[in-house]
């Protein structure tokens, strides 16, 4: 059976570690793959982050272009230069990127002008023409006025938005409302770092802006136009970076920009600015250790939930592997229990049938050997009736089927009778006691009196022929009764202490070869605990051993 029993535990340990091995593998595998995921991921995000970006940083420039610069067209041109230097001293202060505006303060007439476009009866040019910005000395904001003495030739930028307007009036159908969206293209033009925005007139005014191409109106028809070109610094676009641990540098660079240094330790990646910023682009650059942070940042959930779960996995294997060696001792207990109870039931069911079998047999029987028959067939059924009444009442107070008596112990005389009883059964037992500090105490005499009697047996069958002797003390200490059994037995190992009020648990000794159930101390132990008190055991081999029990006192 022992055989077995170490093929069983090196069959569970072969079997753990197997399953250990396969979960280790399994883990290890996990995280490259995690790892090999995150790195993935994180280089994808490099790539496609870039977009929200673009959006953070250009998000001030959209501002500008669509609601900002419209709000020229409020003034329906009569905007002046101090308006228009207030102006455009919010919109620098709001957008650093514009670095210097020219305002053109327009007319549109019938008649023909010195400097401007003409194109049938109308007309179109700027009275006066002024610059503004922090780079602008104050002797240089004012540029032109027709009011001079010198003629001024406008600049492409006036040109190229009085042609677009001419041509915009040319196809105007004027039977139907015009878009915001088509009057706000076609009252501006975007080019390179520049954009040009012409106040939209009203839609009176366009009708005889179109008239005006066709046929010659009532002399001295005047209106005011204002044009303002904004000159953009793309250098000055503050540059949101939305993921700092992704991007290690952003630049704003030409879209012709080529970086020299190619190296394969950095990663970089490119998006172009739109609109007036077209011809240059957003560069992205970061050297792989420092992307390696972002990888970790990602990947180290992703570990921990492996981590969780490969720990979850090392528990369940350790509680099979300790569930199948628990059913393994349980295996064995049962066995050596049913072994060991059948020898018990056998021995004393053999002798009371040889008994039976020498009476029957016989033809008459003295006075002498019917006594001596008849005590033996009487202690072999003490025998029996004990061991099951043992079981039954182990059952019983385990599951908690019965209740305790309270009945008034006078301990001496308790005490007294045990050794009584126990001296006529084995009359080479010595057995002594002590009481102090109390006499009388409420208990269930029956279960106290099995409990004394099962220590009592084990001091008895745990000893050499020389040292059979028990001392019992009670004392009443700090308001609770400790009961001592010290015999001078064999003595239990200290790895065996906490085993021995274990069911069906035996200690291997030759005081055991002849057959024990292992009832006895588990049944102590089950009849304390259900008196409300507890037991503890000291022991040192070749010496003796001590049994302690606290219980409640109840006077």
């Amino acid at each position: 059976m022992a055989l077995d029993k170490k093929s069983g535990y090196r069959k569970n340990f072969s079997l753990g570690v197997i399953f250990i091995s396969l979960i280790s593998i399994l883990f290890i595998l996990s995280l490259f793959l995690a790892f090999n995921f995150s790195k993935k991921s994180i280089e994808n995000e490099f790539v496609s982050e870039k977009v929200n970006v673009l959006e953070q940083s250009i998000k001030p420039y959209n501002d500008f272009f669509q609601n900002k610069m419209p709000e020229i067209s409020y003034y329906n041109g009569f905007l002046d230069s101090a308006t228009a230097s207030k102006f455009v001293d919010t919109v620098i202060l709001k957008y650093p990127f514009v670095s210097k505006v020219t305002f053109y303060d327009s007319e549109v007439k019938n008649t023909p002008v010195r400097d401007g476009i003409n194109v049938g009866h109308f007309s179109i040019g700027p009275k006066s023409i002024f610059q503004f910005g922090k780079l602008v000395k104050p002797d240089s904001v004012k540029l032109f006025s027709d009011y001079g003495p010198s003629s001024f030739r406008v600049d492409d930028d006036f040109n190229s938005m009085a042609l677009k307007l001419v041509r915009f009036l040319d196809q105007l159908d004027t039977t139907t409302v015009p878009t915001q969206e088509e009057l706000f293209t076609n009252f501006s033009v975007v080019l390179s770092n520049k954009i040009t925005y012409l106040n939209i007139p009203r839609r009176e005014d366009l009708k005889i802006y179109k008239e005006m191409l066709q046929r010659n109106l009532e002399p001295g028809l005047i209106y005011q136009q204002d044009m303002l070109v904004f000159l953009l610094d793309p250098n000055k676009i503050k540059v949101i970076n939305t993921r700092p641990l992704l991007y290690q540098s952003i630049r704003v660079e030409p879209l012709t920009y080529d970086p020299i240094d190619t190296s394969d330790e950095n990663m970089s990646t490119e998006i172009a600015l739109p609109g007036a910023f077209s011809d240059f682009k957003l560069y992205f650059i970061s050297s792989k250790s420092y992307i390696k942070k972002e990888i970790f940042i990602y990947f180290m959930p992703i570990a921990l939930v492996l981590l969780l779960v490969y720990g979850v996995l090392l528990l369940v294997a350790f509680l099979i592997y300790r569930n199948l060696n628990i059913n393994s001792k349980m295996f064995k207990l049962q066995y050596d229990f049913v072994n060991n109870l059948t020898h018990e039931f056998k021995t004393p069911v053999s002798v009371i049938k040889i008994a039976g079998n020498n009476i029957k047999s016989a033809t008459s029987l003295s006075q002498k050997e019917q006594q001596l028959y008849g005590k033996i067939l009487d202690e072999e059924a003490d025998k029996l009736n004990g061991l099951m009444n043992k079981l039954l009442a182990f059952t019983q107070i385990e599951n908690k089927a019965i209740k305790l008596n309270q009945e008034e112990v006078n301990i001496v005389d308790f005490i007294e009778s045990t050794i009584e009883s126990h001296t006529l059964k084995h009359p080479d037992f010595n057995m002594t006691y002590e009481v102090v500090g109390f006499k009388t105490f409420i208990t269930d005499p029956v279960l106290l009196g099995s409990l004394f009697d099962n220590l009592a047996e084990n001091a008895y069958k745990y000893s050499k022929p020389a040292n059979k002797k028990l001392h019992m003390s009670a004392k009443l200490i700090k308001g609770v009764l400790v009961f001592r059994f010290a015999d001078k037995g064999i003595g239990i190992a200290s790895s065996e202490l906490n085993n021995i009020f274990k069911k069906f648990f035996r200690i291997q000794n030759e005081y055991n070869q002849m057959g024990s159930v292992g009832l006895g101390l588990a049944f102590c132990k089950e009849l304390v605990n259900f008196m409300d008190g507890e037991i503890t055991v000291k022991s040192k081999v070749g010496v003796g051993t001590e049994f302690k029990i606290v219980l409640p006192y109840n006077s």
